[in-house]
């Protein structure tokens, strides 16, 4: 096995981008999910895990050059992160007043409709939401879903047929002709070594509804989901058996990831 590609968030919930190589520690990949959009009237994160509120989200896309962001709007301009005007420029695009803050706030929240139901009704349903608190797992301000870093197999996706970025990996993992889909399961206790690092898989990764949702000029695709409800149900400890694709890592030594790196399940 060995890197096929290294993704990067800057800012939660827009599109990412490709790097050729990232440094990694405890706080997860430098440069990935340190800013986040937070609702000015719930306190809570934005996140496109609730579309009805939150998939336009997906229509902007962050970079990162020199320790600063700048995002790309939905009509292809660019702004600074650090603009002054961002916050009422972003709320406007958005329809709801947001701010974009740098620092996880202490038991930082979003909204997560259950993906099944959405898929079901439609992204505009209105869909009960649970209250779910981020970043568990990770140390630090930013802004992850639980761990610091998510990696996919190549056999995970060629078997659901969808692009990588559906899924907001940090690491795509090339793995040999006949290699199982899903096998991202039986990962979990063991441990990578990707180049200079050594990473723990903490367990399987349960899907929310993003992977469906248009992601730029990309359409919805609902199998994106869909496969996985019908395939890989995993049971996870506190919950009943949940669509999953991938895994989450934490990173046991720090150092640099780079695109080609040798993958060694241990």
């Amino acid at each position: 096995m060995h890197v096929e590609s290294l993704w990067r968030y800057p800012v939660k919930s827009m599109l990412g981008e490709i790097v050729t190589e990232m440094f990694v520690d405890e706080r997860g990949a430098d440069g990935d999910r340190r800013l986040a959009l937070v609702d000015a009237v719930t306190g809570r994160v934005a996140s496109a895990k609730h579309p009805r509120l939150w998939r336009q989200l997906l229509q902007f896309t962050a970079k990162g050059s020199g320790g600063r962001v700048r995002i790309q709007l939905p009509d292809k301009t660019c702004v600074a992160a650090d603009d002054p005007g961002i916050d009422e420029l972003l709320s406007r695009l958005l329809g709801r007043s947001v701010r974009l803050v740098s620092k996880r706030s202490p038991g930082a929240t979003l909204e997560r409709p259950d993906p099944e139901k959405v898929l079901e009704l439609g992204v505009d349903a209105e869909v009960e939401a649970r209250i779910v608190e981020i970043a568990g797992a990770t140390p630090g301000d930013s802004f992850t879903d639980l761990a610091p870093l998510h990696a996919i197999t190549t056999a995970t996706l060629e078997r659901i047929g969808v692009e990588a970025l559906r899924y907001r990996p940090n690491l795509v993992i090339v793995t040999p002709p006949g290699y199982p889909p899903y096998a991202e399961n039986d990962w979990a206790g063991k441990e990578l070594v990707v180049g200079e690092t050594r990473l723990r898989v903490l367990k399987p990764t349960s899907r929310c509804a993003v992977p469906t949702l248009g992601h730029g000029s990309l359409p919805p695709a609902p199998q994106a989901l869909r496969t996985l409800v019908a395939e890989n149900r995993v049971a996870q400890a506190g919950s009943a058996a949940l669509p999953c694709a991938g895994a989450y890592l934490e990173v046991l030594d720090e150092g640099v990831i780079r695109a080609g790196d040798p993958v060694t399940l241990q």
